[in-house]
């Protein structure tokens, strides 16, 4: 009896996976959650999620103020949910680990979702006159490449290509360039916005935005999230930081501790 070939192995560790996924914080888990529930009720034939959650900019008003917070969290195909969320889980995941659970949503749902949505709806509306909607979490993707590079080049200021010298702090423009010309119908515009609140956000503009300390703190005692959310990242359990540790050859101060540098520093879709 003739023995059956053996299986090819894969190309990743589905271990590992797994792994990842269940060590994820509670805000990170959310989001993929809520874009997995917005995707599923695409299915429903009584509305269209899409018309009733993208940002729109002759939509916007008093009334439909939402769009700028949900837009990042719709999207137009399981396709363009799967890939970005694929995106965003890592960069999301990180930033919630080194500066909580409460502050991730504090911003997402705030600043980090509604200036970008500002931003495009400025230009787009008022300065080209246009009406494109966009939709889709690489918004948040984009935003937080953005601020990553301008943290990585306050270590790393240039990257080699061959002869050349290139600034980190570029790395994201040509991702979005380059994104733009692979994958028809994103909105170049709308990425640009995301880098543009990203460079903000890592070179500290909008620390204005985030809760002060000792309130979370407060919240987190008075409540016991700590105790009672599993996955929860705390003030103090944060992985680097307040606003992160860049990386330095003189870690230590003259005291012997280590010195913190700051960083917060048809429809058409944004994204894969």
């Amino acid at each position: 009896m003739a023995t059956p070939a053996a299986l090819p192995p894969l190309p990743f560790n589905p271990g590992r996976i797994r792994t990842y996924l269940l060590r994820l914080p509670l805000f990170t888990r959310l989001v993929l959650l809520v874009i997995l529930a917005f995707w599923l009720l695409e299915f429903q034939t009584m509305w269209s999620v899409v018309q009733w959650g993208a940002l729109i900019p002759e939509e916007i008003n008093l009334g439909t103020m939402y769009r700028l917070n949900t837009y990042p969290i719709i999207h137009t195909g399981f396709f363009h949910a799967f890939f970005n969320a694929m995106a965003v889980t890592p960069l999301l995941e990180r930033f919630e680990a080194e500066h909580g659970t409460l502050t991730a949503i504090a911003l997402f749902i705030g600043p980090l979702s509604t200036v970008p949505a500002g931003l495009y709806i400025l230009i787009e509306r008022f300065i080209l006159h246009r009406n494109t909607s966009v939709v889709g979490a690489s918004i948040w993707v984009f935003l937080l490449l953005g601020s990553e590079a301008i943290k990585t080049y306050k270590s790393h200021p240039n990257f080699s290509l061959g002869p050349y010298k290139i600034p980190t702090w570029t790395s994201p423009l040509f991702a979005c360039v380059v994104v733009s010309i692979l994958i028809s119908n994103v909105s170049f515009l709308g990425h640009l916005c995301a880098i543009l609140v990203g460079y903000l956000l890592g070179l500290g503009y909008l620390k204005v935005f985030v809760p002060p300390e000792k309130v979370l703190r407060w919240i987190e005692g008075k409540l016991n999230l700590l105790g009672r959310l599993p996955h929860y990242v705390s003030v103090d359990q944060k992985t680097y930081g307040r606003y992160g540790v860049l990386p330095t050859t003189n870690p230590a101060g003259a005291n012997g501790n280590q010195t913190p540098m700051s960083y917060l520093g048809s429809t058409q879709r944004l994204g894969a």
